[in-house]
């Protein structure tokens, strides 16, 4: 065996920590980024943080839509209602002053859900928090007294045939509906409804919308709304017809240099040693935000030249938008440009949302053109939302609709796949009652 030695030159790109962190940075929402500066603080002596005494934008966010806010830094806090079960168990209190009853309710109580239901298994033994069937039965009627009408119940049916025995027990055909024709009801087989009760179709109709006032979630009523804020990373606003943006970012701490540490670094000394890769962090830390803050620019010039009628008007206006196009934009490769639009929240006239919104995938129209999926949707709940609710289009109509009409080539499976991801139930429980 022969044994040489060799020389062969090759390339090798070694990621280091401080390209890895540099990436990262992308990624960082703002607020993110304020934790990371912070903590760029503790670890290096020659970085010092001078605060701004500005305000901040955070938006609250609920169910139904943004609310736009301004308010401190410091506000940015969750505030919390006392749990109601604890303010239902203060008028179990007050109203029965037996100790039993009292230990029954509270444990009914404190298992119930935030609509106000019981789940539990039951049995003629014991189940899971030591209450037979005839103690749970007992107490859900106890807690009628105190607690909005059909709360304890165990299902749905049990919550309405509450409701309608201790508010409204002349309704006795409401009472057969909702014991037997329930699922007929959800799945509105109107038909079936008024066969099955031996009753006309107007009063089906009757009892349906006697049926719509109970109420599904008897505890809803109770303030259990936790307000959240999100800070929005980038804030879009029109100007005299212009669209312009700004990056939600004036709070973030400014960065200094230390002046104590800072005189050391020229010196020949131990110290300098020390000093010398700490300002190597800091010069780097300094340079990629400021790379970071320039790519978000660029990639918010291309979305605001793109997407100008979107920020104009609308879901409707919104184009179809790929990374890559915008990454060929701006002459930067496309992961980056995903990773500077990764948990990234911006903010418009009409709504707060994540920043890859704007990138739609696109569809193909019969002149070649193309359109976004989101418009798409937009259409579709246009379409749905003015049809005839007595006789409501099946999606194979939709499909055909968007076709003719407007020339977009799309499927029935499709039309089935966006109507499910916009929760809009199937054309037969659409279905109102013709009577």
């Amino acid at each position: 065996m022969n044994l040489f030695i060799q020389q062969r030159q090759e390339m090798k790109m070694l990621m280091t920590v401080q390209l890895r962190q540099s990436i990262e940075l992308l990624q960082y929402s703002t607020l993110e980024l304020e934790q990371f500066i912070q903590q760029q603080e503790l670890e290096n002596p020659l970085i010092e943080l001078e605060y701004k005494e500005e305000e901040q934008y955070f938006v609250e966010k609920t169910n139904h839509s943004s609310i736009h806010t301004e308010s401190k830094q410091n506000d940015y806090v969750q505030n919390q209602r006392i749990d109601f079960r604890y303010e239902l168990f203060e008028q179990v209190k007050f109203t029965f002053s037996d100790i039993p009853t009292q230990r029954l309710l509270k444990t009914i109580i404190f298992n119930l859900d935030d609509s106000g239901y019981l789940h539990v298994e039951t049995s003629t033994e014991k189940n899971c928090f030591s209450l037979n069937e005839q103690e749970i039965e007992n107490g859900i009627h106890l807690l009628q007294q105190i607690g909005p009408l059909g709360i304890g119940a165990r299902n749905l049916k049990e919550c309405l045939q509450l409701q309608i025995t201790y508010q409204y027990p002349g309704e006795t055909l409401a009472k057969i509906l909702v014991a037997d024709y329930l699922h007929f009801l959800a799945n509105h087989k109107w038909n079936d409804i008024a066969a099955g009760m031996n009753i006309s179709l107007t009063k089906v109709k009757e009892l349906n919308d006697f049926i719509k006032l109970l109420n599904p979630k008897p505890c809803a009523a109770f303030d259990t709304h936790v307000t959240e804020y999100i800070c929005p990373d980038i804030i879009v606003e029109q100007k005299d017809k212009h669209i312009i943006f700004q990056l939600n970012d004036r709070f973030l701490p400014t960065i200094r240099m230390n002046d104590y540490y800072a005189a050391f670094r020229k010196n020949k000394c131990e110290t300098a040693k020390y000093i010398q890769p700490h300002y190597q962090h800091f010069q780097w830390l300094i340079n990629s935000l400021e790379q970071r803050r320039n790519t978000i620019n660029k990639i918010m010039n291309i979305l605001i030249k793109r997407q100008e009628e979107f920020f104009k008007k609308g879901f409707l206006y919104l184009q179809p938008l790929t990374l890559k196009e915008v990454a060929d934009a701006i002459e930067m490769h496309e992961s980056t440009v995903s990773r500077a639009t990764t948990n990234k929240i911006i903010q418009t006239t009409f709504g707060t949302f994540d920043i890859r919104t704007l990138f739609a995938s696109k569809l193909e129209t019969a002149d070649g053109e193309s359109i976004s999926q989101t418009k798409v949707k937009a259409l579709l709940q246009n379409i749905i939302a003015s049809e005839n609710k007595l006789n409501p289009y099946s999606d194979q109509k939709i499909a055909e609709y968007f076709n003719v009409e407007k020339g977009i080539s799309i499927s029935r499976r499709t039309i089935n796949k966006y109507r499910e991801e916009l929760n809009i139930p199937s054309s037969s429980k659409r279905k109102e009652i013709s009577v």
